[in-house]
């Protein structure tokens, strides 16, 4: 037995199978948009550990940040003893994220959590108990993120009870709408649904807050109309709801942008981060209004290793390589670029329905056929499996299963993107 089987043997021994891996190989090294496994093959990376290496596998810059700290020390714990990378990366994205407010942030350890935190600070904040999230939204597997949560499998199935008081609100999906109504129409539409579900399921004034991924990720990169997001965002100001932008996916160049709500001319009251904020090492944040996060009496907030300073200095890092490698431009090129592919793509093949992206966030629809807009999980799983076994990472999406969502490195070199592509071209075929 080679060492791969030997540790395949092994996870499937000691690690639950409730762990999924959508690959079995064993990674040995990683740089840029490339994994090499045990057996010296190499992997092209478009999923990037679902959306966290947005400056890709092992960046120079954050491996000289990490063993910098590393030598200095690990963990004080911020709540023992401060340390400068939680503050200056509090400082610092304080500054970066949108609006002219006052603001604060608060450090945690994964995406969940700071979407935990921002409901326990709207709360706080409010004094009342209602949260609210979309339909397809994805915020975590925790038990309150689950609740929050909207796809039941794999996600909730038999995880319950849920907390209570959490209500999931329509979103519009521009792709399924009936073809007889028009995009403007189809909009009012759902604008009147969000205010009737304020009349038929939850009062405003006792939701604490309003939660929504700017795209939706697990959901199927979901684009929303511009007028959807600008209305949900004026409700809860004329309600006094907190608003939170959920960029847990969404953030750090993804989209074109720092931020993806920075599309929307919509500014968050509160915004959640993680994933691409580190570059792989586990931190999230909690980023907004000062009088809602300064809500909170010391020690009601925080966690043993909420913060950590390696992950902080990585954290600098990482906004540091954004702005010196132009990564909101070179977000804007690659998705383009990933975009083109696809088109060229779907004149050969009928089962790929719509291509749609912000940025380098780029999705495709894979269907029956164009006409009835059916989703195809099983074609969607075998293309995924295909890619898999010949050298691509890739992920599917959606409530349906039927989305293949591209999260490549943004620094992912042009000789990596068309091995990636060509790759790609032959799981289609």
């Amino acid at each position: 037995m080679g060492k791969t089987e030997d540790l395949q043997y092994k996870r499937a021994k000691y690690v639950p199978k409730g762990v999924s891996n959508g690959n079995l190989n064993i990674a040995q090294y990683a740089s840029g948009a490339t994994i090499t496994d045990m057996n010296n093959n190499e992997w092209i990376d478009f999923a990037g550990a679902i959306g966290t290496l947005n400056v890709g596998h092992s960046h120079p810059k954050i491996t000289e940040a990490a063993t910098k700290q590393v030598e200095k020390f690990l963990h004080p714990g911020f709540n023992v003893m401060m340390y400068e990378g939680y503050i200056n990366l509090a400082e610092k994205l304080s500054e970066v994220t949108p609006g002219t407010f006052d603001k604060q942030t608060i450090l945690l350890n994964s995406g969940a959590e700071a979407v935990e935190n921002a409901v326990k600070a709207s709360r706080r904040y409010t004094k009342r108990q209602a949260v609210v999230t979309f339909t397809r939204g994805f915020h975590g597997r925790t038990n309150l993120t689950m609740g929050m949560t909207s796809k039941v499998k794999p996600y909730k199935f038999g995880f319950g009870p849920f907390a209570p008081e959490i209500y999931q609100a329509p979103y519009p999906y521009m792709y399924h709408k009936d073809d007889h109504v028009s995009d403007e129409d189809y909009v009012n539409q759902k604008i009147e649904e969000f205010k009737d579900f304020f009349i038929a399921t939850v009062a405003p004034e006792t939701v604490a807050c309003v939660v929504m991924e700017p795209v939706q990720g697990e959901g199927g990169f979901i684009i929303p109309p511009k007028k959807f997001v600008q209305f949900v965002a004026s409700f809860c100001k004329k309600h006094g709801i907190v608003f939170v932008a959920d960029e847990i996916q969404t953030g750090f160049g993804r989209t074109g942008k720092l931020f993806a709500i920075e599309h929307f001319d919509v500014v968050p009251d509160l915004m959640t981060v993680s994933k691409s904020l580190a570059a792989g090492l586990p931190l999230s944040g909690v980023v907004g209004k000062k009088e809602i996060l300064n809500a909170a009496e010391p020690g009601e907030l925080g966690g043993t290793f909420s913060g950590n300073p390696v992950a902080c200095a990585t954290a600098l890092a990482v906004l540091d390589i954004i702005e010196e490698e132009g990564l909101l431009k070179k977000s804007e090129i690659l998705g383009q670029k990933m975009e083109m592919k696809l088109q060229e793509l779907s004149e050969k093949h009928a089962f790929l329905g719509e291509i749609r992206r912000l940025g380098a966030m780029v999705a495709v629809e894979i269907v029956t056929n164009r006409t009835e807009k059916a989703p195809n999980k099983e074609k969607t799983a075998k293309i995924i499996k295909y890619a898999n076994e010949n050298g691509l990472l890739l992920l599917a999406s959606g409530l349906k299963g039927n989305v293949i969502r591209f999260l490549a490195p943004l620094i992912i070199t042009d000789e990596e993107l068309s091995k990636g592509l060509s790759i790609l071209e032959n799981a289609f075929e």
